[in-house]
């Protein structure tokens, strides 16, 4: 296992296993998962998949619960058949937070772990629910545990169960006070402690992350690959005349102005000079909880669209499209924001992106002037500008604030869509298509559909 160890499922994995662990009889209950690993760069996530409840005596349940053999070997070579792991999991009804582990439960995952480690070729994962509902988890190497850093539950709302003595609660301070006022101490911990990335930090994502880094998150990180040029200036607040001579970086750029904003008494701000459509871009982009998503090329988005689901990790997307007439006058503009993730719609099914458009951009055609001209397709043009760009920054971090805080007990909205010219906000009532390709890879990580491509 790698040095940071997570585990994540969709809140209808959840539900699931919550109705069978925690029974009626207050007693201990117990059934076995099959798990995806997605692996980034620095971060292994266990993805709980397939439940495995039990048949007709492959469990027993006496207070404690206890479990077959049978049942262990029939979840590994489902596995095996499967390119997945196995977890064992189980209950504690009397328990509250992050469990420790008993010697009786310690000794019951162990000496099933080689025997899981041997048939499909990947760490046994232990799980326990306590009985308020909080879930702790550890690995198994071939003759220890290793405990889980956290364990997300993904769905319209983001639901982090923390391991406090590994990632403890961070202290607050007075530049924050306001902050925590809008939402209180406990959603504040959890922005401190989650791990942000925004990609694309032009006028937009370079805004957002310098957001980031004042509200008080600790674990924040931006890729791009791009330098500041004069054109960018009008539209990149916080970037020089001196950043555009030089061909600053840009993420050099959010990292400057990231430090000057941040109210944390510590914190740790990354850059990475990646393309998130490259193996190692994504294996980076895999390290991290939320992704913020600034980006407004096809294919690019097409991978972060993907990962949302296949690994679990939250992607809000936006952007700006601006109308003008023929003679310059500006027609209108439509701001639109959505976060991907399971129970909302990806962006092929509300059709923020064309599939055919992913093949072109991949190819590198989007550019192409001669392909342009003889497919008679409009020039890709650079449409934001600073006194808009600040209402799609706004967006994302609304959705953000939805997704971590979850105002009213209601997590993300629906795709939205606010157009200036009418002065409307839309909720776009899009569905799932039955047979989306993405949707259909949810929490299938290191087993999804390969779409990027070698590093460069």
């Amino acid at each position: 296992m790698t040095e940071n160890f997570s585990v994540a499922m969709t809140n209808v994995t959840n539900s699931e296993l919550s109705d069978h662990l925690l029974r009626m009889d207050g007693q201990e209950d117990i059934c076995l998962a099959l798990y995806a690993p997605s692996t980034g760069s620095l971060r292994r996530t266990a993805i709980v998949n397939d439940v495995l409840l039990p048949q007709r005596g492959e469990r027993s349940v006496h207070g404690n619960a206890s479990f077959s053999g049978s049942y262990v070997l029939r979840a590994c070579q489902q596995a095996a058949r499967t390119g997945q792991g196995v977890m064992i999991i189980h209950s504690h009804p009397n328990g509250r937070g992050w469990q420790g582990m008993s010697a009786q439960d310690a000794d019951a995952e162990e000496s099933y772990s080689r025997l899981a480690l041997q048939l499909t070729g990947k760490p046994l994962v232990g799980m326990t629910l306590a009985g308020e509902g909080t879930w702790s988890a550890r690995a198994w190497t071939a003759s220890e545990s290793i405990q889980a850093d956290y364990v997300r539950v993904v769905g319209p709302s983001l639901n982090v169960h923390w391991n406090n003595k590994q990632r403890p609660v961070p202290p607050s301070n007075d530049r924050q006070l306001r902050t925590i006022s809008a939402w209180g101490d406990k959603t504040q911990a959890d922005i401190a402690r989650l791990r942000l990335l925004v990609v694309g930090v032009g006028s937009v994502g370079l805004d957002v992350a310098v957001r980031l880094a004042a509200a008080g998150a600790r674990h924040v990180g931006v890729m791009d690959f791009d330098v500041v040029h004069e054109h960018n200036l009008d539209r990149m607040i916080g970037s020089t005349q001196s950043d555009a001579a030089i061909r600053r970086p840009k993420i050099e750029v959010a990292h400057r102005e990231m430090e000057r904003a941040a109210t944390a008494s510590s914190h740790e701000f990354r850059t990475h000079n990646q393309d998130v459509t490259t193996v190692e871009g994504q294996a980076t982009a895999l390290d991290y909880d939320i992704v913020i998503s600034c980006v407004d090329r096809p294919y690019p988005r097409a991978v972060l669209n993907q990962m949302a689901y296949s690994d679990l990790i939250p992607v809000i997307d936006g952007g700006i499209g601006i109308d003008v007439f023929s003679d310059g006058a500006m027609r209108g503009a439509t701001i639109r924001t959505h976060t991907l993730t399971t129970g909302r719609p990806c962006l092929v099914c509300s059709a923020q992106i064309d599939l055919s458009e992913v093949t072109l951009d991949k190819e590198g055609l989007l550019d192409d002037p001669s392909y342009i001209a003889a497919a008679g397709q409009a020039e890709r043009g650079n449409q934001n500008v600073a006194l808009l760009s600040i209402c799609v920054t706004a967006g994302l971090l609304s959705q953000l604030v939805s997704l971590i805080a979850r105002p009213g007990g209601r997590g993300v909205s629906a795709p939205l869509r606010y157009s200036i010219a009418t002065h409307s906000l839309e909720h776009l009532h899009v569905k799932s298509r039955t047979h989306c390709p993405f949707e259909a890879e949810t929490g299938r990580g290191d087993l999804r559909v390969a779409l990027t491509r070698p590093n460069a």
